[in-house]
């Protein structure tokens, strides 16, 4: 069974703090022609800028931070533009893992990882063993992953264990790519777009979203809680009305 209830069929627990963070990491390529630059350097540019979100979540208390790093549909992309990815995601593995692993992250990629060269699986398939006790940090990448295949995939799984059975939330969940994580409390996409672009399409039902127009280079600790203080006011009801949340809110302390 998953650990975390779906949003839809439980009121989940809240706080001044997102719980889960899920950011689609846009602008790369944008930031590199404004500097007359390949667009290549817009992405090691981007590696950095991973670094210090992950530095803030956990300053912050974060608990799951989520990156869209490469879309199913990203192989449109051109040729050497996907090359690069591809040895920045290798490069990327090979140094970044251990550093991880010291500061007691956990590390998880999601996505059609197989259509990856057999070196890259062979690093995600070791990095996940090596920090799967981790606890501080819940660091997901998805990496040839589309929300839709998500839910086929989950679906076709199910049906594929008891083919008689009817397909329910409760049943799918299990199957999904982030069974093991709370839904998203806040979505984050920069660049200046607003779309989802079939990311979490499932687990984002009732997170808050935030659209930024500061390309992924330039989002840094201060813009992550520029972020993190429009979320806290936001009033999350889950289907419930204001007046429930009033009553709700425990009595405030006296003496």
């Amino acid at each position: 069974m998953a650990e975390f209830e779906s949003s839809t069929q439980a009121v989940p627990e809240t706080g001044v703090v997102p719980r889960h963070v899920a950011i689609i990491m846009d602008g790369n390529g944008r930031w590199a022609k404004k500097r007359f630059l390949p667009r290549v350097a817009g992405h090691r540019k981007g590696v950095e800028t991973v670094r210090d979100v992950v530095k803030s979540c956990i300053k912050s208390g974060v608990e799951y931070l989520t990156l869209f790093a490469f879309s199913s549909e990203n192989w449109r992309r051109p040729p050497e533009e996907v090359s690069f990815l591809m040895q920045l995601f290798l490069r990327s593995l090979e140094n970044e893992v251990e550093k991880l692993h010291s500061n007691g992250i956990r590390f998880k990629v999601i996505g059609e990882i197989d259509a990856f060269d057999p070196r890259i699986v062979e690093l995600i398939r070791r990095a996940e063993t090596l920090t799967q006790d981790n606890r501080r940090l819940t660091l997901t990448v998805a990496a040839n992953y589309g929300g839709r295949w998500d839910v086929l995939n989950a679906a076709n799984r199910a049906r594929q264990d008891d083919p008689h059975a009817p397909i329910t939330e409760e049943r799918l969940a299990p199957y999904l790519s982030m069974s093991y994580a709370p839904e998203p409390d806040l979505f984050i996409r920069t660049g200046g777009e607003q779309r989802v672009s079939n990311f979490l399409l499932w687990q984002l039902a009732y997170t808050e979203f935030y659209f930024t127009d500061a390309l992924w280079p330039d989002f840094g600790a201060e813009a992550l809680e520029t972020a993190f203080n429009s979320y806290r006011r936001r009033e999350r009801r889950f289907g419930r009305t204001s007046e429930q949340l009033a009553e709700d809110e425990p009595m405030p302390r006296v003496g």
